[in-house]
C-alpha cells in the first residue's frame, strides 16, 4: 500500500513540474469575451484563439502581461480605458451625408462600406447613425472610447517553435490567415 500511495505522489509531482505556465516563447492559446462598457458582451471567442507570448503577438500588452504565470484552466478579467485598448474616437474618420446621397444598401446601422483616397489606400466605414434624414459612416473601432473589460481564458501552452516566436503567431494559425 505504501508503494502505490508513493507511486502516486511521484506521477502528481512529475505532472505538477511539467504543466506549463505562461512565459515568454510560450505558445498560448485562449478563448475570450470582450464586455463594454454597458456590461454587455461585445464579441466571444470560443474557439482557442494563438498567440505568441512576449513576442510580436497582436494581443493588447495589458492583456498579455495580466496572463504571465498563468496556467491552463486559469481565467483572468483584464480591463483596458481607451489609451490601453481601442483609443479614443477621432472625428476625422467620421462623416456625415444627407441619406438621398446613399445607396440604399447601407442605408441600415452597421451596413460596411469601403473608401479609397486619392492616393489608393482604402479604409473600411461602417454605418453608426441614421437621423433626421442624415446619414453617418465611421472608420473608428465600435470600442473606440470606451473602458472594456476581456474575460481571457487560458486553454492551452507549449513550447513555440523559432519560426512561431519571429512571427508572433502559432504556425497553425497563421496558415489559417491566408
Amino acid at each position: 500500500m505504501f508503494l502505490g500511495l508513493q507511486s502516486r505522489l511521484f506521477k502528481n509531482e512529475a505532472h505538477a513540474m511539467n504543466e506549463q505556465i505562461v512565459a515568454k516563447n510560450k505558445a498560448v492559446y485562449v478563448t475570450y469575451s470582450i464586455i463594454d462598457q454597458a456590461g454587455l458582451v461585445f464579441e466571444q471567442y470560443d474557439m482557442p484563439i494563438g498567440y505568441v507570448h512576449g513576442g510580436n503577438s497582436p494581443l493588447f500588452e495589458k492583456i498579455e502581461a495580466a496572463l504571465t504565470g498563468h496556467k491552463v484552466g486559469d481565467r483572468v478579467e483584464v480591463t483596458l480605458n481607451p489609451q490601453e485598448g481601442f483609443g479614443e474616437p477621432d472625428p476625422d474618420l467620421s462623416f456625415t451625408d444627407d441619406i438621398e446621397n446613399v445607396p440604399p444598401e447601407y442605408r441600415r446601422i452597421g451596413a460596411e462600406v469601403e473608401f479609397q483616397n486619392e492616393r489608393g489606400e482604402a479604409m473600411k466605414f461602417r454605418v453608426s447613425r441614421i437621423s433626421e434624414g442624415k446619414l453617418t459612416v465611421d472608420a473608428n473601432h465600435p470600442l473606440a472610447g470606451q473602458t472594456v473589460t476581456f474575460v481571457v481564458v487560458v486553454e492551452n501552452i507549449r513550447d513555440a517553435s523559432m519560426d512561431e516566436i519571429v512571427s508572433g503567431m502559432p504556425a497553425e494559425q497563421r496558415q489559417q490567415l491566408h
